[in-house]
């Protein structure tokens, strides 16, 4: 196993690595002092070391895990050093491979786009470009998506946000559900019961639409049918692509900015 360096110890990071022990990894991961409550909770519990500084991290590691905000990145890349060895895993969204490779001065940088649900090893890991060695150190966190064309990362990070968008959809039907005077528990686990049921059977008719799926639920007089006819009607639908179109246009203007 070879050395992790996480360069920015953020909520997403952090999460990384939690997922990362809890699926067997036991090489020497090695922190940045950034964020020293989350740092020194993973050196405690985790068995992790928090450095000095960036430089340290990555005169210690051999796989760098970059986790800074967008607009800390070039200044992170103008404050280290790196050489051949290093390979370098990028989750900060909107960064081209190019330009990441530009910033630090190497050919061996992947981007990579997951969930909080790394934590518990269930998470979606996309990758690009695909890399033999990334793969197999993120192959404990869920289901690995490697994908050969930057245009489909981006559609992935636009999954990655409609993933945050669900925990709000989550809490607005559990408000409402609670409001009518169902339990909280019983509220959230039914919602949470009836997602799962959803995933679990679109899983296994994998070569069925998913149209296909909620036309045979929602017929004609039932009350799904009904529920489904006023979402039409307010245009539910419509919304959500909306969002993934507004967020899809930042994510190629920020790339085409970042080629100037």
């Amino acid at each position: 196993m070879k050395t992790i360096g996480v360069l920015g110890v953020g909520d997403l990071t952090e999460k990384v690595v939690k997922g990362l022990r809890n699926g067997g990894y036991s090489a020497s991961i090695y922190l940045s002092p950034r964020n020293q409550e989350k740092a020194q909770n993973l050196a405690r519990n985790f068995g992790c070391e928090v450095l000095a500084d960036n430089q340290a991290v990555v005169d210690a590691a051999e796989v760098l895990l970059l986790g800074v905000r967008p607009d800390s990145l070039e200044s992170l890349a103008q404050s280290i050093d790196i050489g051949p060895r290093h390979q370098l895993v990028s989750f900060v969204a909107g960064v081209s491979h190019r330009r990441l490779m530009q910033l630090f001065g190497t050919g061996r940088a992947v981007r990579s786009m997951l969930s909080y649900a790394a934590e518990t090893n269930s998470t979606t890991v996309v990758l690009y470009p695909p890399s033999e060695e990334v793969e197999a150190l993120f192959a404990s966190l869920g289901t690995l998506v490697p994908v050969e064309q930057e245009e489909q990362f981006d559609l992935a990070t636009v999954a990655a946000c409609v993933n945050g968008w669900f925990y709000f959809l989550l809490h607005d039907l559990h408000r409402w559900f609670t409001d009518k005077g169902l339990d909280p528990r019983q509220a959230r686990n039914l919602i949470l019961g009836n997602l799962s049921d959803c995933v679990a059977y679109a899983k296994e008719q994998e070569d069925r639409p998913f149209v296909d799926l909620g036309k045979s639920i929602a017929t004609s007089g039932t009350y799904t049918a009904l529920g489904l006819e006023m979402l039409g009607l307010h245009q539910a639908n419509a919304a959500w692509s909306a969002a993934c179109e507004v967020v899809l246009d930042a994510l190629v203007a920020n790339l085409e900015e970042g080629k100037k």
